[in-house]
């Protein structure tokens, strides 16, 4: 039996990539991730968004829910409240309702867009598109931030 040697040089058969096919791969991969990045920031905005709704419904729920017992006379609210929360402490601190404290928040949410958990706050003796607060109640919050979501609208709009 004749025993096989092995070669080596431009001859002896084996495989490599050249610069050039090395160059395109790069190339490729380089267009894949440049593709990758705008869809994960578009992915991280919308699951900011999606997160500032639900804090939103959460303390527009709590509003509605105190306002309604208000409107029942479960508790005493001040004349010029038109029965609903002074401040958003209001609705995690609870009211007295005859013998035990009904809560209707369990704490302020922080809003995704600012990192904050400050808002705007709007009371019912407000204009409609007025930017302060006017202390009296709390009539309904939105975003202090003044970006813009996927849809076109302002996060303060919401």
């Amino acid at each position: 039996m004749r025993m096989r040697t092995a070669k080596s040089g431009p001859d002896s058969g084996q495989g490599g990539f050249t610069l050039v096919e090395l160059i395109v791969v790069v190339g490729i991969l380089a267009i894949l991730a440049g593709a990758a990045i705008p869809v994960t920031r578009w992915q991280v905005k919308r699951t900011k968004e999606r997160e500032l709704r639900t804090a939103l419904w959460q303390m527009r729920s709590a509003i509605d829910r105190y306002k309604d017992a208000a409107d029942r006379g479960a508790f005493q609210t001040k004349l010029d409240s038109f029965n609903y929360p002074p401040d958003l402490e209001t609705l995690v601190d609870g009211v007295d309702v005859q013998t035990k404290k009904v809560k209707f928040l369990r704490g302020i949410p922080k809003d995704p867009m600012t990192g904050d958990t400050d808002w705007q706050l709007r009371s019912m003796q407000d204009e409609p598109d007025t930017s302060g607060w006017g202390g009296q109640n709390v009539f309904d919050v939105h975003s202090k931030s003044q970006g813009i979501a996927l849809d076109g609208t302002k996060y303060s709009e919401w």
